[in-house]
């Protein structure tokens, strides 16, 4: 549930009627997280809640978006909710894996509080693993989404005109039957879950997602984040480049301190 903070203020009410919710899927790489870290920083959005759930890996740290040492000390936890109102758009960044059997009371969870909230769309960013697509996804781009019916409606053509890749579906037993297919997200997390109980409920969600391996994602999360301001041009620009984004302070640690010249 949300947990609005008290230093938000209006802006922390829990209702974010026509806003569009980003959030992350806890996916291969981590790609959907780094690239929510980019929005976060490159907006200046402010955190306005955080997402109590007992679903996650319980957790706390420094602010990962400090930009003095005055702001450095203030504490994050696992499920953090951002809100920019002159972009109508609400961020929930998760920072912890889920913990088993958990991800469906979650996705209950936050899809109730996207009906209550009345968001008028949720956005998914996921990643899947890059070694098990089949013959036709290793054609082309990298970069996939899905459309749940009811926003195929409202942006399926737009998607078109950008010239993006729905997601394939691929055989449920390949070599046996090939007619059969299914939604595979291998890595992705809770994003099929999510995608699949939208579906069912009638909540507008897209999924945009990379495949990817395990290791240096940040060019991955670069490539989903300008992926993603294709269509909602968070930030503008005629052409997408890393440059405009503004990497948050915490991204110095990614793989930890170096080693310390006293070894050598």
């Amino acid at each position: 549930m949300f947990v609005p903070c008290e230093r938000g203020g209006g802006s922390a009410s829990s209702d974010f009627k026509g806003f569009t919710l980003l959030m992350p899927a806890v996916s291969v790489g981590n790609v959907g997280q780094l690239a929510i870290d980019l929005v976060i920083s490159t907006l200046g959005m402010t955190k306005v809640g955080y997402f109590y759930t007992d679903c996650l890996v319980p957790m706390v740290g420094n602010n990962p978006y400090a930009t003095a040492e005055e702001n450095s000390m203030e504490l994050s936890i696992n499920a953090e909710v951002y809100s920019l109102p002159s972009k109508k758009l609400v961020v929930l960044q998760i920072r912890s894996p889920f913990i088993k059997n958990k991800y469906r009371p979650f996705c209950q969870t936050l899809l109730s509080w996207v009906k209550s909230s009345k968001c008028a769309r949720v956005v998914v960013l996921s990643s899947s693993h890059a070694y098990q697509r089949d013959d036709e996804q290793l054609l082309g781009t990298p970069l996939r989404y899905l459309l749940t019916p009811d926003l195929e409606k409202a942006v399926g053509g737009l998607m078109q005109d950008l010239n993006w890749k729905e997601m394939e579906k691929v055989a449920s037993y390949p070599g046996i039957n090939d007619t059969e297919k299914v939604l595979h997200i291998p890595g992705g997390g809770i994003t099929k879950l999510l995608f699949t109980e939208s579906c069912s409920k009638g909540i507008q969600m897209a999924v945009l997602l990379k495949f990817c391996s395990e290791g240096d994602n940040i060019p991955d999360a670069f490539a989903l984040v300008n992926y993603l301001n294709e269509w909602l041009q968070l930030i503008k620009s005629e052409v997408n480049t890393s440059s405009q984004w503004k990497i948050p302070s915490s991204w110095r640690l990614l793989f930890g301190n170096g080693l310390p010249p006293a070894l050598f």
